[in-house]
């Protein structure tokens, strides 16, 4: 069993090799993080070297704030991309993009 998780986690990083830099980040979180967390989170954005997660609440990230360097070696180790910080952000925290601003 050991060998086909191998196998299979080689093939996945190989896809996310193929994928646009910026873009590896995002599509490696839920591989990253495991399926209970990325059902609860969702990733904003990556930019800066700074990948931004939505999480439910404030508990949420005191406690994923802890796993960030767990997270941050995974990500890179197995990406070629250097993220060097994950933010995590509420609801009421995050901005929205430029594009949907209003203008008074």
């Amino acid at each position: 069993m050991q060998r086909a998780r191998t196998g299979l986690q080689k093939i996945v990083s190989d896809a996310l090799r193929r994928a646009p830099a910026e873009e590896r980040p995002l599509l490696a979180w839920p591989m990253v993080c495991g399926a209970t967390v990325a059902a609860r989170t969702r990733v904003l954005d990556f930019a800066g070297g700074v990948l931004r997660v939505e999480v439910p609440d404030a508990a949420w990230c005191d406690q994923l704030s802890a796993l960030a360097p767990q997270y941050l070696d995974t990500l890179n180790r197995n990406l070629g991309a250097q993220v060097d910080r994950i933010s995590f952000v509420t609801a009421d925290q995050k901005k929205p993009p430029r594009s949907s601003r209003q203008v008074l």
